[in-house]
């Protein structure tokens, strides 16, 4: 495809191939075809085979929409009357999930901590045994404002002690950062197309174990398009989508998918750590300054802080970079000013050294 490629440093949408791109350009087709139901419950299959998680057990509920409708069927569906979510709030993300929450009357504990650190285990056992009301514990995998990686495994064994399930937001690491449903702990995970497998957005999913659907359906119904239960049981029933499906997205989320097998879990993380070392190098060779311990980052993401220049503008550095093909990103820490950087999509380090002189370039002009 003679299609101009631009390297996309943001935290998603992320950089597709011209492959993904050209497999939206498909014979139109009714969504309600059999043939399209069958297309997306083998993807929906396929999705598992990203967390090694049993189809006989799991299973994928496919959403019109960005991830973050991913995280409202989850926050608004999985709490019974008389249960309580337990959110582990450490950033951005966080934040927007206890936003829901309070939007759907969803009981639910706010656990806050620090947007700069790890979230603090003891004080989330000693929650979770102050409240034994608690049914279901949120947690995010990577604080995609700040780069921080949640010790999920951690979290969903003290949920799993306390008889509570757990639910991890792994949007942003999901099919980047490799992933095994059983041994992190995991009973619900959800991502997004544009993200992880590489796709175009419009699409996005939630895996999960069949047994906590199945006793989400005697919880209340909070919300009718993004009530989980009814989207998993209506495609179940009828092996179509509730509503209409993004139908060209979802045959380029499965080339996707296909490509992200034939790439392999190991090399496809070891691109992105190729990218991520690039990053540090090229910020270390300018003298800027990560805002986050190395130790706490995931290896995905990495906040900046702004140079110690008075004359520093990001929008003027932003503009520069992207009229040459290079996407940055601000950055979402209240307390810090800072930019991304993003290690994720179609990219590997030698879009990297580009970057870096052009980014140079942008601060001398």
């Amino acid at each position: 495809m003679n299609v101009k490629r631009n390297v996309l440093l943001n935290p998603g949408p992320a950089t597709t191939t011209d492959t993904v791109k050209a497999a939206q350009l498909v014979p139109d087709i009714c969504p309600r075809e059999r043939e399209f139901g069958d297309l997306m419950r083998t993807f929906g299959n396929d999705l598992l085979r990203v967390v090694h998680a049993d189809s006989a057990e799991w299973t994928t509920v496919l959403f019109c929409g960005s991830g973050t409708i991913a995280m409202d069927a989850c926050v608004s569906s999985l709490v019974p009357a008389d249960g309580k979510l337990l959110i582990i709030n450490n950033g951005a993300y966080s934040v927007r999930a206890a936003e829901m929450a309070r939007a759907y009357g969803v009981p639910h504990i706010d656990l806050t901590f620090p947007v700069d650190g790890l979230p603090d285990l003891a004080v989330i056992e000693d929650t979770l045994k102050e409240h034994p009301e608690i049914t279901a514990v949120y947690t995010t995998h990577q604080e995609t404002g700040t780069g921080i990686l949640n010790p999920v495994r951690e979290i969903g064994a003290l949920a799993h002690a306390h008889g509570a399930v757990c639910i991890a937001d792994t949007i942003s690491t999901f099919a980047m950062i490799p992933i095994d449903a059983a041994e992190m702990n995991i009973d619900v995970c959800m991502s997004s197309a544009q993200k992880g497998i590489q796709g175009m957005t419009g699409l996005s999913f939630v895996l999960a174990r069949k047994a906590v659907l199945d006793a989400a359906a005697h919880y209340p119904v909070r919300s009718y398009y993004t009530n989980l239960v009814m989207q998993y049981e209506g495609f179940e029933k009828t092996g179509e989508m509730r509503f209409t499906p993004p139908v060209q997205t979802v045959y380029a989320a499965k080339r996707a998918l296909a490509e992200y097998f034939a790439e392999g879990e190991t090399k496809k993380w070891a691109r992105h750590t190729r990218v991520i070392d690039a990053i540090h190098e090229g910020l270390s060779a300018l003298g800027l300054e990560e805002a986050i311990p190395r130790e706490i980052q995931s290896g995905l993401v990495v906040a900046v802080r702004y140079p110690d220049d008075p004359h520093f503008d990001f929008t003027h550095v932003h503009d520069y970079c992207y009229a040459r093909g290079f996407t940055i990103y601000p950055g979402k820490m209240q307390t810090t000013r800072t930019f991304r950087l993003c290690a994720l999509g179609a990219i590997d380090a030698s879009d990297i050294g580009a970057f870096f002189r052009v980014f140079e370039e942008a601060l001398k002009v």
